[in-house]
């Protein structure tokens, strides 16, 4: 089954979560190659924001203020983007909130937030998408999962909850397309941790402002990834080396990897700034302001992923990677085991 890909000049784009982070960093991306963009996301302002710079840039831009956990605002916004450009050629479903607490310290409406943003807003943004791509039997749906996905990470239960399903999802909904001979790709992203406002917009019970695991990666390298899989099929990209080793380990074993994150208190740790949280989170509430793309640790962000661009993006050179990886594993615990 061959999938036709327009020029990102060409394209429709319809991208949640666009007001801050991965997802204004995809929009702005998408917008400087030419695309019409989609935007969506609950604080209007910073949409307004996003689109001026999507102009100023040579794209065109459309600010739909959606709350993607409600089903008839993403049908609608499937709807205005048709209605205003014609088609969709790429939806992605970025759109995501958090909460940094032990699941004993959450509430069960805290939980059913997260999953009904996290994992419900993006089942709702491929059944949104499916019907325009369908009629004109072409499109890319790119879902924003994580490395969580694939590996727990503590402090987080309903996200990674979230991310795993996706993937399963994402997966089901896959061999169905492949079933019907409908020619739609579909793509999950897996980042590491990223630089961006998520965790200052998350609500935090650690006694601390929250902050992502190092190795940080920037939002332009997920973005990256985003603009690459919207012209190139790929069932997944990984970005950022420590998420995809962190996730092959993993495969060896889970145990193992549960104590060494544990370990120290490593895992619980390392996620908490040397500063009491500020109170605020966008858990019920849009955020406020204008937005940004960036977090307030750019300083220790590494602008590019040597491993995803010469691995994730060439499946071949990925599996000999990874097959070499495990066979030279496989060979070194022989040599232990033999002395």
């Amino acid at each position: 089954m061959k999938h036709a890909f327009k020029p990102l000049a060409e394209q429709v784009v319809v991208i949640t979560g666009a007001s801050s982070g991965i997802g204004r960093a995809c929009a702005l991306a998408f917008g400087a190659q030419g695309a019409s963009v989609v935007l969506a996301a609950r604080n209007g302002a910073a949409l307004d924001a996003v689109a001026r710079e999507i102009e100023a840039s040579g794209g065109q831009a459309l600010a739909v203020i959606t709350d993607v956990a409600v089903w008839s605002q993403v049908e609608r916004l499937a709807e205005q983007a048709v209605g205003r450009f014609g088609r969709i050629d790429t939806w992605v479903n970025n759109a995501g909130i958090n909460e940094h607490a032990a699941v004993s310290q959450m509430t069960i409406e805290e939980i059913e937030r997260i999953i009904q943003v996290d994992l419900m807003g993006q089942i709702y943004g491929m059944k949104a998408a499916l019907e325009p791509m369908r009629r004109q039997r072409s499109g890319t749906i790119i879902n924003m999962g994580s490395a969580t996905s694939s590996r727990a990470v503590p402090l987080h239960a309903p996200y990674v909850a979230s991310k795993h399903a996706i993937a399963g999802f994402t997966d089901s909904l896959r061999m169905e397309l492949m079933h019907e001979e409908m020619p739609i790709s579909l793509t999950l992203i897996q980042p590491g941790f990223i630089d961006t406002p998520f965790f200052h917009n998350a609500r935090s019970k650690l006694g601390a402002q929250s902050r992502p695991i190092p190795p940080i990666y920037a939002p332009e390298v997920v973005a990256d990834a985003v603009l690459f899989a919207a012209q190139h099929p790929r069932r997944n990209i990984v970005v950022g080396a420590q998420a995809a080793v962190g996730m092959f380990l993993d495969k060896l074993s889970p145990g193992l990897v549960d104590k060494l994150m544990v370990a120290r208190g490593a895992a619980f740790r390392l996620q908490k700034e040397d500063k009491p949280d500020d109170g605020y989170d966008n858990l019920f509430e849009p955020s406020r302001g204008p937005g940004s793309v960036n977090g307030t640790w750019s300083g220790e962000a590494l602008q590019s992923s040597f491993y995803t661009k010469q691995f994730e993006y060439h499946p071949h050179r990925k599996q000999l990677f990874w097959a070499a990886l495990g066979a030279g594993l496989f060979m070194l615990a022989r040599r232990q085991g033999a002395k």
